[in-house]
């Protein structure tokens, strides 16, 4: 049988963009699979971790659950103990600093980390389908967290002919939207807007532009961008963007999308707006990612039926539902035997009668392996 028991004590880091989901939830499976938890919530959302900080002890028993607020100085100094087990949400460079600290105790560690999640949109005849593409699309990239999310779309690969198509329809969508600036997030703050604005600053990129661009430091906003083409070498088209801006990449065939996606790092998502089942089976089968959603995105992070989690650069290690309590548990093997029938051929001296059975036995042969126990050959019966 297998047993499931608990790890021992966790680490769980949670981060700022969906911070009371990304500490309740793997908190609520630790704790599920029988492990006491040191909870550390993310600095950059002071007010939830304060939240968190006065109230879950309100609750929980204080020996069983420990929440730890401080910045990155806090965070390096809890990787400094042994722990049974380290969840970490966020982005790959602090990861690798996690996992070079945990190697010192040689503790596991699952990693959720943000990749860039490509979107292909294959061409649909009917107008209302594609405008619920479209909605879904936006809702996506832009009202969650304005694309400040792991599981944000990053980019969009379309074939070239029904780009204007494509665009004509987000603009009016962002337009219907986007009533009011306050209607979308800020950015978190004046470093992530320095580095996004960073990202338009190349004339290669800022040329491509066509929708949006405005930003405005002081209140922290930036327009929703959509970028048409820009250089596959530029920075917005190598690291993960994380922000309200769409770069939206042109092929000549929507099936040469898998061909653009194959020597790509893995990503934590690939999203696929197709009524096309085979193009469906070849995306399954030739790509690989955390995930792969079909006709929407975003929402696989809601269910709590299927794991979450990244394969490669996007991490490691899945939750969600039952896979919190999986990820949070050891499976332990337990073998019970009888004592009532002992196989001496199991022992020396190794005789031919004793090599004859095991070699049976290692077959899986159970019909000689029975004979041989009675001294009988299977030769002797006709069938």
């Amino acid at each position: 049988m297998v047993v499931p028991e608990p790890i021992g004590v966790v680490l769980i880091f949670s981060c700022w963009n969906l911070p009371l989901g990304l500490a309740l939830e793997p908190l609520s499976g630790a704790l599920a699979a029988g492990n006491a938890v040191v909870l550390k919530p993310s600095e950059l959302a002071p007010s939830t971790a304060a939240f968190l900080a006065a109230n879950l002890p309100k609750y929980l028993d204080a020996k069983a659950v420990k929440i730890v607020q401080g910045g990155p100085e806090v965070g390096e100094g809890l990787m400094e103990h042994r722990w049974d087990k380290v969840l970490f949400t966020g982005n790959a460079r602090v990861g690798r600093i996690i996992m070079t600290k945990a190697a010192k105790h040689l503790t596991p560690v699952a990693l959720e980390l943000g990749s860039k999640c490509p979107c292909i949109v294959d061409r649909i005849n009917s107008k209302w389908e594609c405008q619920v593409a479209v909605n879904r699309i936006v809702g996506a990239k832009w009202s969650t967290c304005a694309g400040q999310a792991c599981i944000a779309i990053d980019y969009i690969l379309v074939e070239e002919q029904f780009a204007p198509i494509l665009i004509e329809l987000l603009v009016s969508t962002l337009e219907r939207f986007f009533t009011k600036p306050e209607y979308m997030a800020r950015i978190l703050n004046e470093k992530h807007f320095d580095r996004l604005a960073n990202l338009l600053a190349d004339h290669r990129v800022a040329s491509s532009i066509v929708h949006g661009g405005g930003a405005n430091r002081k209140t922290l906003t930036i327009e929703p961008t959509i970028l048409l083409d820009p250089p596959l070498d530029s920075d917005i088209m190598t690291e993960e963007i994380f922000g309200p801006l769409l770069p939206i990449i042109t092929v000549k065939k929507t099936e040469d999308c898998l061909a653009f996606l194959k020597p790509k790092p893995k990503p934590l998502a690939i999203y696929a707006f197709t009524k096309d089942e085979k193009l469906k089976q070849r995306i399954i089968a030739e790509t690989s990612s955390g995930c792969v959603t079909f006709n929407d995105a975003i929402v696989q992070y809601g269910l709590d039926t299927v794991p979450f989690g990244g394969i490669g650069a996007s991490g490691f290690g899945q939750y969600h539902g039952k896979y919190t309590f999986e990820l949070f548990s050891h499976r332990k093997a337990v073998i019970k035997r009888s004592l009532w029938v002992e196989f001496m051929f199991r022992y020396p001296p190794w005789d031919e009668y004793r090599m004859r059975m095991l070699r049976r036995a290692f077959r899986f042969d159970y019909v000689s392996l029975v004979l041989g126990l009675l001294g009988l050959r299977q030769h002797d019966f006709k069938f």
